[in-house]
């Protein structure tokens, strides 16, 4: 697979979360330490940055207009015009020690938010993790605020699979992807089992879903992304030309494009050319479209 930088030289210290917009024809990510949200237009290639003064670790349209975005310590409503955010709720708030991570939205519209141990400093420096403290959690459009799970390690991994009535959730961690039976009318959970096992080819991160109810997941530290067929089974290992792959998303008018984040973080002088870039390659089936924020 052909996978091409898509931002020519610019690099990520931590890329994450890609979302596409299919009606805007717009790609939204972001980098976690550097504090910032980016969309890319794909129909003129023009970008727009958004910065704030904590990590992001994810942007995503609403359906109300404006973008929701997931800051370090809560949710916030973010005008794309002018920059300015205001606060919507904040399932763990300041204090707890933890930050956001792992961010998306389920097809009914409703976001979920895992968080982790805070793993950065205050000059985006490298904090250990130490403990599993973080938690999923679910926040539908009026604000209600359900814990979903506890004592995660770091949150990676959110994809709804309608077919099957399931969730896919990740403990980059415990090396581990989960499978859930999910209800879409209630958004409950419940039945959580392995879906994949540690794996030589690095650890498990973000993860998108294609038509066929196949998980492509980022393999953090192995270069790769590993596709698992709904049975859990190994379908392809695909390699990728940066060290840290941290999640992908379909886009495009077939949804046949698959963009990929990457990090640049932790890696100094054995950095790569290609590490921290947003990556781009066609691929032969089409993904599971992405849902804006009900609220």
């Amino acid at each position: 697979m052909n996978f091409k930088s898509v931002l020519a030289k610019k690099r990520f210290e931590l890329g994450e979360g890609p979302f596409y917009d299919a009606a805007a024809r717009a790609l939204y990510w972001v980098d976690i330490i550097a504090g910032e949200a980016w969309s890319l237009s794909l129909a003129s290639g023009s970008t727009r940055t958004w910065s704030f003064d904590q990590p992001v670790s994810a942007v995503v349209p609403r359906q109300n207009d404006g973008l929701l975005v997931a800051l370090a310590d809560g949710l916030a409503f973010l005008d794309p015009e002018t920059g300015g955010h205001t606060a919507f709720v904040a399932p763990e708030g300041k204090g707890s020690g933890n930050r956001s991570n792992e961010a998306r939205v389920d097809p009914q519209g409703r976001f979920w938010l895992g968080t982790m141990q805070n793993n950065i400093g205050p000059a985006g420096e490298d904090l250990p993790i130490t403990h599993s403290q973080g938690a999923l959690y679910r926040v539908t459009p009026d604000g209600a605020v359900t814990r979903m799970e506890k004592n995660i390690g770091i949150s990676n991994t959110l994809c709804w699979d309608e077919a099957r009535g399931r969730l896919y959730f990740a403990d980059t961690r415990a090396g581990v992807i989960y499978v859930y039976d999910w209800n879409g009318a209630t958004g409950e959970i419940a039945n959580r089992r392995v879906f994949a096992s540690p794996h030589e080819r690095g650890f498990p991160d973000g993860s998108a879903l294609d038509v066929e109810g196949c998980l492509w997941n980022a393999r953090w530290g192995g270069s790769c992304i590993i596709r698992y067929a709904p049975d859990g089974r190994i379908d392809r290992i695909i390699d990728v030309p940066v060290q840290q792959p941290t999640s992908c998303v379909f886009a495009g008018d077939d949804l046949k494009t698959l963009y990929v984040t990457s990090a640049r973080a932790g890696l100094g002088e054995a950095a790569n050319d290609f590490d921290g870039a947003l990556l781009r390659a066609s691929v032969d089936v089409a993904g599971q479209a992405c849902t804006a924020f009900a609220g």
